[in-house]
């Protein structure tokens, strides 16, 4: 993997002028004058002070809003739900980038960007924690940058094992090394994103900070809580139902912290108690999934406009727009419709982005709302009826709906996938990684992918790996099916 791997000294001085936005210009000036090698990084003079460092971590979250894999047209989330049942496609261009992914029909061309993308982060993370560590220098907030970094890492090779299964587990920069690795087990990456998020999780400050490690309002960096967000996705993914219980409780307890939202306020900035991670749009830029499903699009389309003529490229599918209860708040105010009267056709579209303003939204990566039913799910895998029964009320409560019916552990497990549809749709991939985890996604997709104008098969359910990579890299092999 040299050509995603190797970083020189041209990404680094990317990472950290980006972050000038948020770091003193003095800081950046200081570590660009730092002369570095072509082929590795000086992480003593790199790593010398809080601003230099910094500004590497501001870098990473920056380059993370700005890779196309959190969110927009090319974001995980958007493709996986045209990938399953959650989005039905409005192009009529079959040349388009979404039309492989609508039709099930992908191949690596279509997704080595998002592989690539997540890759150049871990290995931007490797070198951060390679120079921190190795720093001679006293750095004050030295813990902070290092726990983020960790749960930056854990996160990246969360969505790396969902998406393409076992990969290779990159824990070092030398690309001598990481050129000639072998891939993991889901296991084996499952165990690096636990001891990852363990690492964070002691680290890090239970309250949020900005770049200089101050207290902040601002919830665009990783905490504590964000680490032990990520321990409780990995415990229910690899169904260890006690201690993903456990985590999310310690989450749910900080009722200081952390308090659900009402619909209409649980995507914006100001005064957000329930978001957990919520990367900040870099610039005068805006949330990238306000354009994919909204673009200023009016309630009625009249010629000489049509659907076409905004950027929305993808709608909510019926079978998502069915799974809504009626006066479900989460419909009335995460989903919009819009009447394109050329066809007399009415598409529902996500909205859970509202704004064209930087500042108002924020790229959202966890919030609470998932931790209770990750909570749920688990207390209903342990028979514990009650404690789920209660999870999921507290989600159908605020969502304007009374007290689940679920009363037997297989109906509570129904329920909460119901849930989970309603609550999470268009967000980070969820429904996509859900159905294969919970062992349904056959099942599903031999129904959609037909409905889609596509064919389907077992093994589609991970994505191909970069074709460059495998070429690169003797001990690296492509996933079945895409050879």
């Amino acid at each position: 993997m040299k050509n995603i791997l190797k970083i020189n000294s041209s990404v680094i001085r990317l990472l950290v002028c980006t972050a000038a936005l948020i770091i003193p210009a003095t800081g950046c000036k200081k570590f660009l004058d730092v002369p570095l090698p072509t082929d590795q990084i000086a992480a003593q003079g790199v790593f010398d002070n809080d601003v230099s460092v910094a500004a590497v971590a501001t870098g990473i979250f920056f380059d993370m809003v700005n890779n196309s894999y959190v969110a927009g047209g090319s974001g995980i989330g958007f493709c996986s739900g045209l990938y399953t049942d959650e989005l039905t496609s409005i192009q009529t261009n079959p040349l388009g980038f979404t039309i492989p992914f609508y039709t099930d029909n992908i191949t690596d061309a279509n997704t080595a960007g998002t592989w690539s993308g997540l890759y150049r982060q871990i290995s931007s993370c490797n070198i951060a924690i390679e120079g921190i560590n190795g720093s001679k220098a006293l750095i004050v907030n030295k813990n902070q940058y290092l726990g983020e970094i960790y749960a930056t890492r854990a996160w990246l090779y969360f969505n790396l094992v969902n998406l393409y299964g076992g990969v290779p587990l990159a824990l070092v920069s030398d690309y001598r090394i990481t050129n000639a690795l072998f891939r993991s087990t889901p296991a084996q990456v499952y165990a690096q994103i636990i001891a990852d998020a363990k690492t964070a999780a002691s680290l890090l400050p239970a309250d949020f900070r900005d770049g200089t490690g101050a207290t902040t309002a601002s919830r665009a960096r990783p905490n504590k809580y964000m680490a032990e967000t990520i321990l409780a996705r990995a415990y229910l993914y690899t169904k260890d139902w006690t201690n993903a219980e456990a985590q999310a409780t310690a989450i749910i307890n900080n009722t200081a912290l952390f308090k659900l939202m009402p619909p209409a306020q649980t995507f914006i900035v100001a005064g957000n108690t329930e978001t957990i991670w919520g990367l900040a749009p870099t610039g005068s830029g805006f949330v990238l999934d306000y354009n994919v499903y909204n673009g200023g699009m009016p309630a009625v389309i009249t010629s000489p406009q049509t659907i076409l003529t905004y950027d929305a490229v993808a709608c909510l599918s019926d079978a998502q727009r069915n799974v809504f209860d009626s006066g479900d708040l989460r419909f009335i105010n995460w989903v919009r419709a819009t009447l394109d009267k050329n066809t007399n056709t009415t598409y529902n579209f996500s909205n859970k982005n509202k704004s064209s303003v930087n500042g108002v939204e924020a790229n959202v990566i966890a919030r609470l709302a998932e931790i209770y039913l990750i909570r749920a799910e688990a207390r209903a895998q342990q028979n514990n009826v009650p404690g789920a029964q209660a999870d999921l009320n507290v989600i159908r409560t605020r969502a304007g709906l009374p007290n689940t019916p679920a009363a037997t552990q297989s109906d509570l497990l129904a329920a909460t996938e119901n849930e989970r549809r309603c609550e999470l749709f268009s967000e980070s991939g969820h429904r996509f990684f859900d159905l294969k985890r919970t062992g349904k996604i056959d099942m599903v997709m031999n129904v959609t992918a037909p409905l889609k104008g596509g064919t389907w098969a077992g093994f589609k359910q991970l994505w191909p790996i970069s074709s460059s990579d495998v070429s690169l890299d003797p001990n690296l092999v492509q996933n079945p099916g895409y050879n």
